[in-house]
């Protein structure tokens, strides 16, 4: 039987408060430090495998954590959220996200649907739609193709999608699956609607409104931007839109729109990347089989997250470290920092899926927690973040964990020799430089150019970041959330904390407002 208890009551996270801290600089230094880089390192699905040898554990840690794991049933509660149980407490719903990728445990019905079948035949209407917009046989009123889709869409409907889209481009366009061009406009600013309408050609894009109420005020705003811009170009904007929505939302059965693709209340807007809302803009900008891979990477590592081994479970192992780092060592951030431009907006994504997620001070039944939960995460890629924010960190007050994510190959597959190296071999050397500098430090007379080290990383590792390959590294930092909610006994599934500025920026633009918010909407001249 599951229960669901608070960490600190955990026997085993009590236990693991009391074990030695490990020297990290210590650890890390001469050919000690080459034996755990060997040795500390957890192989995932699509040629990727994650390396903890420069996190502050060592094996009675490890060991620590696994206890962890049974008590919290992290396994166990991985296995009922997908065999449908109601794990999002808040909403009262189930969590069915991993169903738009694969079928991990029971057939689960809702909605008087199966929920797999549900969402494999919008992925087959999407990918039917998207190769008769390639073929041309749908076409804009003068019987031309389409060349740009442009999303519509804010919070989960932008940032996994565009930060997708961003780390396909290059590799598609080297491999022969760039098929349009994708374009995304989500912030209210009329700046960013503006933006993107006058970088493209409205007559042959075609516009994919993602809402799954029907209702979020900024999207509405900026379709009905669009529509504008439509409208004075002489064209008919209901020959231009599509929408991914919910069966019961206005917009589902419109006559402005050439089709409407479905969405569900069981997949939350930052895990919706691998249903149609992903499905829509990534199969019109690489086609159906590039977006198929891309699933499928998600599946299996997904499948590896089932795993009750922790040693063979990244996403579990990555979640349990970064809960002994944020409870236990007391650090309340982390940078992620690929070393990959593809992987641009990557950061910025997982921002919303963990602080959304566990940004939480009450557990699952409403009870206020006595300690903290989900850390603040940042980041950008290296080496640019290099020559940013690293001072920080090497040298900084606070001790950041890092994450850090590096390819061996680059996409393009072409590249020049400088100064006897390539430019990825420079990239990768700045990477491994980094993960030891950070861990060893380095000792100095002079203070302001002394290194104390001692500042954990993890990296994970693949070939190229390929479909399938992105896909794994979605669903591990996803299944990493997931584990870390339980760990916490939050709520992982549902966002309160977003409502309460829509409320009052309703009421603002109704004038009903008092007080600051009075004074705050005059001085903006609202």
């Amino acid at each position: 039987m599951i229960t669901w208890n608070n960490l600190d009551t955990l026997a085993s996270f009590k236990e693991l408060a009391g074990v030695k801290k490990v020297d990290l600089a210590e650890v890390m230094a001469g050919e000690n430090g080459a034996e755990r880089v060997k040795n500390y390192s957890v192989s995932m699905t699509e040629g990727l495998s994650y390396n903890f040898a420069a996190k502050k554990v060592d094996d009675e840690v490890l060991e620590g954590l696994k206890k962890l794991a049974e008590e919290a049933q992290l396994t166990e509660k991985f296995e009922a959220l997908y065999n449908g149980e109601v794990i999002n407490t808040g909403e009262k719903r189930l969590v069915l996200h991993h169903m738009t990728r694969g079928q991990l445990g029971n057939a689960v019905e809702a909605d008087g649907a199966d929920k797999r079948a549900f969402y494999t035949e919008q992925q087959k209407r999407i990918a039917e739609f998207a190769d008769k917009v390639h073929a041309g046989e749908i076409t804009n009123a003068a019987g031309e193709k389409f060349t740009t889709v442009v999303q519509i869409g804010i919070g989960g409907s932008d940032l996994g999608p565009r930060a997708m889209y961003l780390a396909l481009e290059n590799w598609a366009k080297k491999n022969g699956k760039f098929k349009m061009e994708a374009k995304f406009i989500s912030n209210v600013d009329p700046d960013d609607a503006a933006a993107v309408l006058n970088s493209i050609d409205v007559a042959h894009s075609i516009f994919v409104l993602v809402s799954k109420s029907g209702t979020t005020l900024e999207t509405l705003t900026n379709e009905s931007f669009v529509k504008d811009a439509l409208k004075n170009a002489g064209l008919d904007a209901s020959r231009h839109m599509i929408a991914v929505t919910s069966e019961t939302s206005p917009l589902a059965k419109s006559d402005d729109y050439l089709a409407a693709f479905f969405m569900d209340d069981y997949i939350g807007g930052r895990y919706s990347s691998t249903s149609a809302v992903g499905g829509a803009v990534l199969s019109l900008a690489f086609g159906p089989e590039v977006f198929a891979q891309f699933l499928d990477g998600a599946a299996a590592e997904d499948k590896l997250a089932t795993n009750k081994d922790v040693m063979q479970n990244p996403a579990m192992l990555d979640a349990l470290i970064g809960v002994y780092e944020r409870n236990v060592l007391g650090y309340p951030s982390t940078a992620v920092l690929p070393y990959s431009q593809a992987l641009s907006r990557f950061p910025a994504h997982l921002q919303q899926l963990d602080m959304e997620s566990n940004g939480k001070s009450v557990n699952r039944f409403g009870e206020p927690v006595d300690y903290v939960t989900g850390p603040v995460i940042f980041g950008e890629p290296g080496t640019n973040g290099q020559h940013s924010f690293y001072q920080l960190l090497h040298q900084g007050t606070d001790i950041v964990p890092l994450q850090f994510i590096g390819f061996k190959n680059s996409q393009i597959g072409t590249d020049v020799v400088i100064q006897d190296s390539t430019s990825q071999q420079k990239l990768c050397a700045n990477v491994a430089a980094q993960i030891v500098a950070f861990a060893c430090g380095k000792e100095d007379e002079n203070r302001n150019k002394n290194f104390e080290g001692g500042r954990p990383s993890s990296i994970i590792i693949g070939e190229q970041l390929t479909p399938e390959a992105l896909g794994a590294l979605l669903a591990h930092f996803e299944n990493k959330v997931m584990f870390q909610g339980f760990l916490w006994n939050v709520n992982s599934f549902d966002q309160e904390g977003v409502q309460l500025g829509k409320v009052l920026a309703k009421r603002v633009l109704a004038h009903e407002t008092d007080g600051a918010l009075r004074v705050f909407s005059d001085l903006l001249n609202i």
